[in-house]
């Protein structure tokens, strides 16, 4: 299972509207992430360029994906951002595959 962190805002009329009648959007998040096999590991909200972040896993990232697609296209978000997060096992092998790529600079 891959590790994904999202990034959201809201619009300022789903600001409104959660002022209005506030509702705790964890059971939300997760009803949508398991609905692909996968699991809610956290959700947060922030100060700063993003108003909440939600820690994820599922089996693909076409299962994320599907996610990402579903929630951007309700309408409430102002952004949505995925980031894959890879796993320091991962990112060794990478390190090690990345010693038999022969980049060349452009233009070198």
């Amino acid at each position: 299972m891959a590790m994904y962190l999202t990034r959201f805002s809201y619009t300022p009329e789903t600001w409104a509207r959660m002022i209005e009648k506030p509702e705790d959007r964890r059971e939300a998040a997760r009803t949508y992430i398991e609905s692909v096999g996968g699991k809610l590991h956290g959700f947060w909200y922030a100060f700063g360029e993003h108003d909440g972040w939600n820690l994820w896993e599922a089996a693909d990232n076409v299962s994320m994906a599907a996610v990402a697609v579903a929630i951007g296209a309700g309408g409430a978000l102002s952004s949505f951002e995925t980031t894959v997060l890879l796993t320091v096992e991962d990112t060794m092998d990478a390190l090690g595959k990345a010693k038999s790529i022969r980049y060349r600079p452009p233009a070198a």
